[in-house]
């Protein structure tokens, strides 16, 4: 056999080249990389059965460079490295498939028995390779050529009927009977309930992947998982058995791979159990599987049998929200979660919730509080325009917890300020920092301070007003010729720069508001007051 390391730090792979005699293990080479390029120039020259690789290096991370791998070298198997702690939870679920992680500085022992479990897993997949041709397809030669042939045939790429499938299936040289039959199980991410980054989240779909093989599928022969949006795995089993007893079975299996993904991936999901039938029916199959699974908006960590799917009500009656915004208005924030909560508990319990309604209950609830808000002079749409408001605003739709996270976070949120609103002393003293901070910005604008506290800027005007006796407009320019006077007083700065100082682009403005402030032009002023 023969090893290929690719890591950027040259240290650690000389390290990971000595610490262990690998001749006496069985590999005749060991080759190395430093990037991804010259790892691609190794692959296509030499044929490599074992590849340690780094996750992230400066011309392409080790998850770009194993896709390629897997694309045109399916036989190498991988380990990764990693340096970052909070890969560990990943490093115990991609146990679970064909790769494994590994937390740097790895011990010589560690890697090594990892390495032969790798050479067992490569060796028992050569003895597999005798077997039929069917199940040699299925387990390693062409995955990738049998996930396309099944995307192609949902996206209606290869029309949805016997024939059509059959010659599709020949041309790729799929192996493929009509009377072949199948059973689709769509599996869907319902949240994570943990912080990750894209990076984090795309590692952990893959563990999610191998691990349905591992868990759902068993193995590789009886079927395929194929990866589809973001979130969702379509499982394909071939099944020749009776259906009722062949659903049993898988229902028993969907449910440890779930509860197997509570544990070790921090995410909650469910999986859609289709009907037993043929490849021509699978597209028909799957998107009831897929109607399904939108309107499930009440359950997590379920398994849903086809034939367990019932018709919902055609409608379902929205509660009254005007006694909610009334509560809103004297700042009983618990009393509205409450009825919310019992409205959507309600709700669940007569089994008319899907997600259409969870839509439009929201949007009710969105029009309650921008009512309110408006009423109270603040402006919803930069209120609500943070980055955590739109991401709870896009979840909340999708299920009954999401949905009662985003009214937890509107109710505070609009509260906070409103509160905030009501003490008018601390919405100008707010202001008036704001404007010392930025005085000397030449776009400093009403607009963009009443932006900064959420107010509509007529009616900060009139709070501001009412309080210092100006306006916000006549505030800044006051602050500004303050300004502008000290410099005079108190520095040689040219009167151009002075202007410039706070705010003024056109010199002739600067000198006039200048003056009808302090009854002298700017230069007359520094000759009376300057302390040079």
């Amino acid at each position: 056999m023969q090893l290929l390391i690719v890591d950027d730090e040259y240290l650690l792979v000389e390290s990971l080249k000595s610490d262990i005699q690998w001749d006496n293990i069985g590999f005749s080479a060991v080759f190395t990389a430093y990037n991804i390029r010259q790892a691609k120039e190794i692959f296509e020259s030499r044929r490599i059965d074992i590849m340690i690789c780094d996750i992230e290096m400066p011309q392409g991370s080790g998850l770009e460079l194993l896709s390629w791998v897997k694309e045109n070298y399916p036989k190498t198997e991988s380990v990764f490295l990693t340096c970052h702690a909070d890969f560990k939870f990943a490093q115990q679920a991609i146990q679970l498939g064909s790769f494994d992680y590994l937390l740097k500085p790895v011990p010589p022992a560690e890697l090594e028995k990892i390495i032969n479990k790798a050479m067992d897993k490569i060796n028992k997949d050569n003895e597999l390779a005798q077997y039929s041709r069917i199940g040699q397809f299925w387990f390693q030669q062409q995955p990738l050529l049998v996930e396309r042939f099944w995307l192609d045939l949902l996206h209606q790429k290869i029309p949805s009927n016997s024939a059509a499938i059959q010659k599709a299936a020949s041309e790729r040289n799929i192996p493929y009977s009509e009377q072949m039959k199948f059973i689709p199980v769509l599996v869907c991410v319902q949240r994570w309930n943990k912080d990750m980054n894209l990076r984090e989240e795309k590692i952990m779909e893959y563990a999610l992947m191998n691990s349905a093989e591992e868990i759902i599928l068993e193995n590789r022969d009886n079927g395929q998982v194929i990866s589809l949006e973001k979130g969702k795995l379509l499982v394909i089993l071939a099944s020749d058995i009776e259906a009722d007893s062949a659903h049993d079975h898988l229902k028993e299996k969907c449910g440890s791979y779930i509860t197997s993904c509570n544990q070790y991936f921090y995410c909650d999901l469910s999986c859609y159990i289709g009907r037993q039938g043929l490849g021509h029916e699978l597209l028909g199959i799957f998107n009831q599987l897929s109607v399904h699974e939108r309107n499930n908006v009440a359950y997590n960590n379920k398994v849903f049998l086809f034939k367990e799917q019932t018709c919902l009500p055609v409608s379902l009656n929205m509660p009254d929200m005007n006694v909610w915004s009334v509560m809103l208005q004297q700042g009983l924030e618990e009393k509205i979660v409450s009825e919310a909560a019992g409205y959507l508990e309600r709700a669940v319990f007569s089994g008319g919730l899907n997600a259409n309604m969870l839509h439009q209950f929201q949007q009710n609830f969105l029009q309650m509080v921008y009512v309110v808000l408006k009423q109270k002079g603040l402006q919803a749409h930069q209120l609500f325009n943070d980055n955590i408001s739109i991401s709870l605003s896009e979840q909340a739709s999708r299920s009954v917890a999401n949905m009662m996270t985003w009214i937890k976070h509107m109710i505070a949120r609009a509260l906070q300020y409103i509160n905030a609103l009501e003490q008018t002393e601390s919405v100008v003293e707010k202001v008036k920092k704001h404007i010392s901070i930025h005085i000397r910005d030449q776009e400093l604008s009403r607009e963009d301070i009443a932006n900064y506290v959420f107010l509509n800027p007529d009616y900060l005007d009139r709070i501001f007003k009412k309080e210092m006796g100006t306006s916000v407009t006549e505030y800044v320019g006051l602050q500004r010729l303050a300004i502008a006077q000290e410099l005079l007083s108190n520095t040689n700065l040219s009167i151009s720069a002075v202007a410039c100082q706070v705010g003024y682009t056109n010199l002739s403005h600067f000198s006039r508001r200048f003056k009808k402030q302090t009854n002298m032009n700017p230069n007359e002023y520094r000759m009376k007051h300057s302390k040079n």
